[in-house]
């Protein structure tokens, strides 16, 4: 009978119970940065309406896009993403009982809080006040209060960034209690780990706007090679942290990028790239391809394009990425490598016949 139950009234009564728990806070409260190369940013985990709640806020700090928003890199892996979900630290014992009985009231006194509905509040009730277990999970006397102070319950969290509404709200566990210091079950395998606080840095990775260098700058001829290049002081390694820290639990993880190479697109099938792959790696100074000289009009370069027909009166969209190897190192020595990133822009550029005079 208590499977059944619960089966049945699990989301049921995280829908209906918790659906009143809202953050006090905006979801986002973005903070100055010095730098124009990131943001640092707090991030709650939801504080929405669909009953996924917790109180501890992720801190991003680093090379992030502003306002808790998705960063500007693409994972090379299409079959990875960041979690849509997670299981964080909320509240003490005594916030939690007092949270939590205030909004099991207001939901039994709410109109049609009967039958299956009414049975759901009663049995969410009897978990957190008289030990009453749901079948593989023990219940709490008086919400724990006797061990205030020595842990916390944790809650399921939105990843506000997830697209996918089903996948953002599947933490639907109830609040469960964590000692302080200690691991929580096994059973709770989307509980929040310093990898996935490295797949959160990576989703809010913001990449440098990098603009390679071209020569013939913005208009070449057809026929003629250009050069292309990125210079070792415009591609340095990027990181991102996300960090965060309740009482008694505290965890942070940073995701470092650096760029490997250089592909080039020229916008057109007439064409030709240097090398042929579209290619161009690091160098050993760090720096890609190598600066147009004079003297070199009619070398091939090691990074490159050769355009074969003109763009007329309009220009071709040549498209510069950049992919970018990425690893983590988190709280207790935890670390390991995550899938590459790209970023790529589009550079205009115009490609001219060579006129020639006949005497």
């Amino acid at each position: 009978m208590r499977g059944a139950l619960r089966t049945f009234i699990g989301t049921a009564t995280l829908t209906l119970v918790l659906s009143t728990l809202v953050l006090t806070e905006p979801a986002y409260a973005a903070k100055p940065v010095g730098s124009d190369k990131g943001a640092s940013t707090e991030q709650s985990g939801g504080g929405n309406d669909t009953g996924i709640y917790a109180a501890a806020r992720i801190q991003y700090s680093g090379s992030v896009a502003k306002n808790g928003s998705t960063g500007n890199v693409t994972s090379s892996d299409v079959t990875w993403a960041p979690p849509p979900c997670w299981y964080a630290p909320y509240l003490g014992a005594k916030d939690f009982k007092k949270k939590m009985s205030k909004d099991i009231e207001n939901a039994a006194s709410a109109p049609g809080m009967t039958g299956h509905a009414g049975s759901a509040i009663g049995e969410t009730k009897r978990h957190y006040e008289d030990e009453y277990g749901w079948t593989d999970t023990p219940g709490y006397k008086d919400y724990n209060v006797e061990k205030d102070g020595e842990g916390m319950f944790w809650a399921g969290v939105e990843n506000p960034n997830e697209p996918d509404v089903l996948k953002r709200s599947s933490c639907t566990d109830l609040p469960f209690w964590v000692d302080n210091g200690e691991a929580p079950p096994p059973r709770y395998e989307e509980a929040i780990t310093p990898e996935i606080l490295a797949a959160l840095a990576y989703q809010h990775m913001q990449l440098p706007d990098t603009e390679v260098s071209l020569a013939p700058e913005e208009t070449t001829k057809v026929n003629l090679p250009t050069w292309a290049w990125l210079d070792r002081a415009v591609f340095d390694e990027v990181q991102a942290t996300a960090a965060l820290n309740v009482p008694g639990f505290a965890l942070q993880a940073t995701t470092t990028a650096k760029p490997v190479s250089l592909t080039l697109k020229p916008g057109t099938e007439d064409a030709e790239t240097y090398p042929a792959s579209g290619e161009c790696t690091i160098n050993a100074d760090d720096s890609i391809g190598e600066p147009y000289a004079k003297g070199k009009a009619d070398q091939t370069p090691p990074c490159g394009i050769k355009y074969l027909r003109s763009s007329g009166d309009g220009t071709y969209k040549m498209q510069a990425t950049i992919t970018w190897e990425i690893a983590w190192t988190g709280t207790g020595g935890a670390g390991g490598d995550l899938p590459d990133g790209t970023f790529g822009n589009d550079q205009a550029v115009t490609v001219q016949e060579i006129q020639s005079i006949n005497r």
